[in-house]
């Protein structure tokens, strides 16, 4: 088996010849209700992450929030929804993905709820951990759902085409939504907005899902459940603390240093437990392995352009919070493309050719911004490659989704999904911080008078390490990933 390997992808994981059956090219009708459920859920979520930022500076003097204190309606929500991503994914496939689904989206809609009432810092802060909840259970689970509901081919690929489509313009169209709400109404329609679609979803979905038949293990791998939830706690809250104060803080490195200890206790754990929560034989499948690795980088590199180009287009061309969401719809649109084409690409060039080829063009794209100026013209060429940038982006995103969840018996999908899921918030999470390094260490150097000529010489650099991950990405894939065994089951 070569690195080389281009076979379109119904063919990387079939199963054993006496239950081989050419998998169906449409969808049927109670296929669609599922995944229009299923991806109004996770699109909801992905909007979570961002609809406030723009607000934060409003809810701060609505709600008593000092300045250094603000970051925490950001950072509650990441440390609670990749902290717990992996354990719930455990969880999913113990107990059920469809009761953890629907509990979850149940406390989406009383968390939103009771942030949208909030008037001290206490309680909205409390909202924003119920909605991070609810997110590393919902996300995981849904997705564990998608994966069952559809038989690994092309259903598959296009199910988590639109998946991760509309995951990524979740991301983009939650800083544009939320300018809005705040701008027209308040911000704390950002919070009610979700109720609605909780009662639809919590509606529809015990007609429409089936419960998943419980794993084999019948006991939770407590002793790693709490050691992988506490490093991950302590490695989000360490690169968020590093994006804001520098590495050099003890602050910063503290926990990263612990977590990272924390995660070598936790591998040694999973190595000497009969019920682990991440089998260790799961990590050493080369697909499961590179494959979140590439999708590490590949939500890493994305989310945190767009923070570096929100510096520029507000700090050196000048634009409001709403102006510079509005520029991005660009790239939302482009991840919606990238999103769709992406299973026909998976289908030609198999998905390990797929992420490199998205990665790579991503790399070119984002590279290209290394030319733009403090000229208003240089608004054309952020449009265009921000565009070609998501449809790249996405294209290798869904090549990453598909590599990381095929050759697996559904009794494992809710772990599978849930380290994809981890790989996402980890991605999302560690991009801005280590940007906002890079600018920060410029600015330091060059002066922090804001000149739009010294953010532009700071911006600049972050964008050229940005492209460089990308195509160090590609690299990494190229050399190492191998198309995935054949399923168990």
């Amino acid at each position: 088996m070569t690195t080389n390997d281009t076979t379109p992808l119904p063919q990387l994981a079939a199963p054993p010849e006496d239950t081989v059956h050419e998998s169906p090219l449409r969808m049927t009708g109670r296929q669609r209700l599922i995944l229009v459920l299923l991806l109004t859920a996770s699109f909801t979520l992905a909007v979570d992450f961002s609809i406030l930022n723009v607000a934060l500076p409003r809810i701060g003097a609505d709600v008593g929030f000092s300045l250094e204190h603000l970051q925490w309606i950001a950072t509650s929500f990441a440390l609670c929804a990749a902290g717990f991503t992996l354990f719930f994914g455990r969880v999913a496939d113990l107990f059920g993905r469809k009761r953890l689904f629907i509990a979850g989206m149940a406390l989406l809609g009383i968390g939103s709820l009771v942030g949208g009432l909030a008037t001290d810092p206490g309680l909205l802060l409390a909202a924003r951990v119920a909605q991070g909840l609810a997110t590393a259970a919902v996300t995981p689970a849904a997705l564990s759902l998608l994966t069952t509901s559809f038989p690994e081919g092309p259903l598959r690929d296009k199910a988590l085409g639109l998946n991760g489509s509309l995951m990524a313009a979740g991301f983009t169209a939650g800083a544009i939504l939320g300018g809005l709400l705040t701008d027209l109404l308040s911000w704390r329609w950002a919070f009610f907005i979700n109720i609605p679609i909780a009662l639809f979803v919590l509606i529809l979905a015990p007609k429409l899902l089936t419960e998943s038949a419980r794993g084999n293990k019948t006991k939770l791998d407590v002793p790693g459940a709490v050691t992988v939830t506490l490093a991950l706690l302590l490695l989000v809250f360490g690169l968020t603390t590093a994006g804001e104060k520098g590495w050099a803080e003890t602050s910063a490195w503290g926990p990263l240093a612990a977590g990272l200890f924390l995660m070598i206790v936790f591998f040694f754990i999973e190595k000497n437990t009969a019920h682990a929560l991440v089998p260790v034989t799961i990590l050493r499948r080369n697909n499961i392995a590179w494959g979140n690795i590439a999708g590490i980088l590949a939500f890493a590199t994305e989310t945190s352009l767009v923070f570096v180009l929100t510096l520029y287009l507000q700090q050196v061309l000048g634009y409001t919070a709403l102006g510079a969401g509005l520029a991005f719809a660009v790239l939302g649109i482009g991840t919606v493309v990238g999103g769709i084409i992406a299973p026909k690409l998976i289908g030609k060039l198999g998905t390990r050719n797929t992420i490199i080829t998205g990665l790579t063009i991503q790399a070119a794209a984002t590279g290209s911004l290394l030319f733009i100026n403090t000229d208003q013209a240089s608004l054309a060429i952020v449009l265009v490659t921000t565009f070609v940038g998501g449809v790249a982006n996405l294209a290798a995103i869904v090549g990453f989704m598909v590599t990381a969840t095929t050759g697996l018996p559904d009794a494992e999908q809710g772990l599978a999904t849930g380290l994809t899921t981890m790989s996402q918030q980890i991605g999302i999470t560690m991009g801005i911080p280590v940007m906002s390094t890079i600018i920060a260490a410029s600015l330091l150097q060059h002066g922090t008078s804001g000149d739009p000529g010294q953010v532009l010489g700071a911006v600049l650099p972050a964008i050229g390490v940005n492209a460089a991950l990308c195509l160090a990405g590609a690299l990494l894939v190229a050399v190492f990933l191998r198309r995935p065994a054949a399923a168990g089951n």
